[in-house]
This record gives structure tokens, sequence and C-alpha cells, in this order.
């Protein structure tokens, strides 16, 4: 049976190179501009508020001891403690930052610590990260998971210790806790996207069918059918769950699947438009195009499997103004 979440975060390949421990003293706040990069808060003790932009709205979380929240492409948040709101974009933001050794201490540098946070990016090593990242919500925000508290606690252990080879454990213990976030579905928060949809056992067979069999000539109403639903039932549910109507998530998938088997470079192009439902190397041609924007040809040109991955961003700078 396919695991759709499985799938996308094999081909994300996501890492966790660059973290800082944040250590704060109330009452303080922090906001962030931010260009897309995927970001991720693991709330070591204490707890914040956190506020995240969204295209038409903002959202507020608040987080507490073992919590894990991830934003898959963060563009403005801002955070603060828990006895006051995190700052809106016109407010001015005067908490003093103090760089230290591995990460910032966040207000007073002498007051009581009320929350230690690691925070930082990630890396999705996709050539196409952007296509899968449009399937994930906006943001996850994980809680009560045992085995995320387990993760949370082994690095919160790290973080906080001296050993050798330090840095190299945590950069795997993040691996794994963001790789565990992301297949968590039944007690996770999340804005609209693959993971919730996965979460309604009717959406789940319908997204587990696309995957499956991508070349499949799906429609709305089969889809319903193996949903178990009306079809009108099924799209207003799936669109709600998802963020996208069911055809504008298959094609997502379908050119996802396109463009990993063109870095390859292991198979014609016609092999890979029959794979992903295209009678056609021309039809299948027009729509690789329009949904990525060069043609498939350039594209496995351009973005061959054994050339190197694009540099990777650098590390968050919280000692920055905000």
């Amino acid at each position: 049976m396919a695991d759709p979440l499985a799938e996308i975060v094999a081909l994300l390949r996501p890492s966790t190179p660059f973290s800082k421990l944040v250590v704060a003293s109330a009452p303080w706040a922090v906001r962030r501009t931010e260009t897309g990069r995927p970001f991720y808060f693991v709330v070591l003790e204490g707890g914040c508020h956190l506020a995240i932009d969204g295209p038409t709205s903002s959202h507020m979380l608040t987080l507490r001891e073992g919590d894990f929240v991830l934003i898959p492409t963060a563009r403005n948040f801002a955070t603060s403690s828990l006895d006051r709101q995190p700052p809106t974009a016109d407010e001015a933001v005067t908490t003093v930052i103090t760089p230290m050794p591995g990460g910032a201490r966040v207000g007073d540098p002498d007051g009581a610590v009320d929350a230690r946070m690691l925070v930082g990016n990630c890396v999705f090593g996709s050539a196409d990260s952007a296509l899968l990242v449009s399937l994930l919500p906006q943001w996850v925000h994980v809680r009560g998971e045992r085995r995320l508290s387990t993760l949370v606690q082994l690095v919160s252990d790290e973080a906080r210790a001296d050993r050798p080879a330090r840095d190299i454990v945590l950069a795997r213990l993040l691996e794994v806790l963001l790789i565990e976030a992301l297949r968590s579905t039944a007690s996770m928060a999340a804005s609209p996207g693959l993971v919730r949809g996965l979460a309604d056992p009717q959406l789940a067979r319908a997204l587990r069918g696309m995957h499956e069999r991508p070349a499949d000539s799906w429609t709305v109403a089969q889809l319903a059918r193996e949903a178990s639903m009306s079809r009108s039932s099924f799209f207003n549910r799936f669109s709600d769950a998802i963020g996208v109507a069911p055809m504008e998530y298959l094609l997502t998938w379908r050119m996802a699947i396109a463009s990993q088997l063109l870095r390859e470079r292991a198979l014609p192009i016609a092999e890979i438009a029959a794979r992903v439902g295209y009678g056609s190397v021309s039809a299948f041609g027009v729509a690789f195009t329009r949904h990525v924007g060069v043609p498939p040809g350039r594209y496995a040109r351009d973005h061959s499997a054994a050339m190197p991955l694009a540099d990777a961003p650098t590390a968050i700078d919280l000692t920055a103004p905000a």
C-alpha cells in the first residue's frame, strides 16, 4: 500500500544542518522575515507564543515543553514569551538579543530563564522542493507524541552536553525528529495539506489510490468512489482538508514523479509520460512545461541526478535585528 507522506518525504530528502539554541527571559519578543526556507522549533523547556503569517491571515500557536513545529515555507513569523502577544508587522521590537556560544540569549541576560528552544533551518535536497512542499501544510505542530517527546528529550540532552561529535549527533537526531513529525498524522495539528488529508480515513483512501496508480485516468468521480463518498462531498472535503482541488493535487504529484525520473535520466521521456498518465509525449510536454516552467528535455539536462546539489542556505542569524 502506498504511503503518500513517506513518498513525498523521500523525494524531499530533508536534513537539518542549521540550528541554534535560544535561551529566553520574559518578557521578550522577536520577529523574523524569512525567504521561504523551511524552519523548525523544538521547545526544550518552558513555552512561548508563535504567530505565523499566512497568505491571507495569521495563525498563533502556543508552544509548550516537548512541542515541535515545522514551517515548510517560512516567510514572516514572530515569537514571544507567554506573558505577551507576538509583535505585529508594524510593531517596534525592542527585546535585547545577546550572542552566546551556539545561539542567542533573548531578553534580560541576567533574568530568570523561562524558555529554551532549538530553532533553525531545514534543507530539502530535492531540486523540486517547492513543488513538493506545496503538498505539505503551511505549518505542522506536534504535541503529545511519545516518540517525538523521546526525540525532543534526546535533542535537549545533546544540546546541553559537550560530548565528542556533538554537532554530528545533534544533526542526525534533528533529521529523525523532522521525519517523525512529518509522518505523525493522528495527533498533530496542521494547516490544510497532505497531513490533514491523511488523517481522514476516507480521503486517505483516495490519496493512496493516486499515489499507487498515478497513471490511471482519474476523475473526481472515480476518486470519490475510492473514498466511498458522493462527488460533491468528496470534492469539498478534499479541497478543505488538502488546500487544493483533487485534480490539482494529482497533477502536482504526477509532475513530482516525472521530475524525479527526468533527473535520473534512466527512462525515455515517452515512458516517463506514460508512467504519470499521459498518452503522448506532446501532451506531457505541455503539462510539464506549464507546471514546472521548462520543457522536460531541458529540465533533464539542467537537473541531472549526477549534478551537485545547489549550495545550501546559510544558517539563520538569530542575533541579527528582528
